[in-house]
């Protein structure tokens, strides 16, 4: 057997490893409001394919999509995400059936200015990545939270791995 139809066999039976993707870019505008609005470092989140493609949900593409991005490392960090526990063909095929909706930016800022009702065609990066790896009420999660909690995930598997 080949080692390409091997290495197939193994991630059907596995599944594939996804990296989630956190920008603490600067350079434009919306990235600092959402910095300043979060309290934190982050400002986008995307979730990264073993082919290299990524998903999210996304101001500047006006919603959900795949693309292919050039990650430069000195503005995105990465957490490599649990093979047992994120599942790249689910993640996958829920960012096939969203395709489309739109980018909710009145979601995003519920996070500064509190009660905005929550949209169900419409989703915000964390927002989207989460609910494609399955974290339930993924619309609480901002890139800074979502960041807080697959790190400690994945801590936590590492130390019971």
């Amino acid at each position: 057997m080949k080692e390409k139809s091997i290495k197939k066999i193994f991630n059907a039976i596995e599944g594939q490893k996804v990296k989630a993707a956190f920008y603490k870019g600067k350079h434009r505008l919306f990235n600092k409001l959402v910095s300043v609005w979060d309290r934190g470092l982050y400002s986008h989140m995307e979730l990264v394919y073993e082919d290299n493609s990524a998903a999210s949900s996304s101001f500047m593409d006006s919603g959900v999509r795949f693309k292919h991005i050039e990650f430069n490392g000195s503005n995105w960090d990465f957490i490599e995400l649990p093979r047992e526990l994120f599942d790249e063909s689910i993640s996958r095929t829920w960012f096939e059936n969203h395709l489309g909706y739109k980018y909710d930016f009145l979601g995003l800022i519920r996070f500064a200015f509190g009660p905005i009702k929550q949209s169900k065609k419409k989703l915000f990066c964390s927002e989207a990545c989460l609910e494609s790896l399955g974290i339930h009420d993924a619309w609480r999660f901002t890139p800074n939270s979502a960041y807080a909690l697959l790190k400690s995930i994945v801590e936590k598997e590492n130390k019971n791995g």
